[in-house]
């Protein structure tokens, strides 16, 4: 495993970490905590992004093609065997919520948000293990 994924799987641990402190501390008042909504949601978009520069060095080492997009690393990854199929399905709704946040702020559901927060942050650490795996 070169540096570069090294780095970067220590940077979604470090968001991982970083959403689980704030969500605890805020979780009675998330609704109208705006700096921890803030902190959750960039933390969220990094480690999704940080797991999509992860997936294109490992589809650029593999030779599995070119991405066309965030979703397609993913989706390269699982039809070369490298990534699970229900991670790659996962990672690629992440992407779609990343999307969101980044391009449609105002359209982002909280109740979506908190969602990922209690019940699917292990996707991240899923593909964190998958990829130590390769």
């Amino acid at each position: 495993m070169n540096d570069a994924i090294i780095n970067k799987l220590a940077a979604i641990e470090r968001c991982l970490k970083r959403i689980q402190d704030v969500y605890q501390e805020s979780k009675d008042h998330f609704e109208t905590d705006y700096t921890s909504q803030d902190s959750i949601i960039l933390n969220l978009q990094r480690a999704c992004e940080a797991c999509i520069d992860v997936a294109n060095i490992i589809n650029k080492h593999h030779k599995t093609g070119v991405p066309q997009s965030g979703r397609d690393s993913f989706e390269l990854m699982k039809k070369a065997g490298l990534l699970s199929a229900p991670l790659s399905e996962n990672l690629q709704k992440m992407v779609g919520l990343r999307n969101i946040a980044v391009h449609d702020y105002q359209t982002l559901n909280l109740e979506i948000v908190k969602h990922v927060v209690e019940n699917k942050l292990h996707e991240f650490t899923d593909f964190i293990e998958e990829v130590k795996g390769l």
